[in-house]
């Protein structure tokens, strides 16, 4: 109803922010959802986004034991999208255990495929796959271009 939509209104960039970051007008937009989603579930899906967003964040042992209580009541939230996540994470826990473990991002490979995919475009136009290629190689494969040495 109106009442409702006038109340969530606000709310679309609150959620995508850390709990800190937001304004005293998103915050009261966030108070606001508790009372006007009749269900929860919006909330109850924030919520559980930043117990996730946060478990990176946690020693090895304590994010093991925060996956599982996360795993456990994202199953249990009956929110369907949430339930299919939780699926998901618990399929991939080793992996994400790894990552948090050894502390890595993929940030690396994201900046790469985003240099290739900058490649390609500027590539429009090529006659053949191999050009491309080759353009890809030049700029992402870090050629050796040293000048010849001298034999000695």
């Amino acid at each position: 109803d109106e009442k409702t939509m006038k109340r969530m209104r606000g709310v679309k960039y609150a959620v995508l922010k850390n709990p800190g970051d937001l304004t005293g007008r998103q915050e009261e937009a966030f108070e606001n959802i508790r009372s006007a989603d009749p269900r929860g579930q919006l909330y109850r899906a924030w919520q559980l986004k930043e117990l996730l967003r946060t478990l990176l964040k946690h020693p090895i042992e304590q994010a093991r034991g925060e996956l599982n209580r996360w795993v456990f009541r994202a199953s249990h939230s009956r929110i369907p999208e949430i339930v299919e996540l939780a699926k998901k994470i618990r399929r991939r826990r080793p992996d994400i255990l790894r990552t948090i473990r050894l502390g890595y991002s993929n940030a690396r490979l994201e900046a790469s495929d985003n240099r290739i995919k900058a490649t390609i475009r500027m590539a429009y136009g090529f006659h053949h796959v191999t050009n491309l290629i080759a353009l890809v190689m030049l700029r992402c494969g870090g050629p050796d271009i040293r000048p010849p040495q001298p034999r000695t």
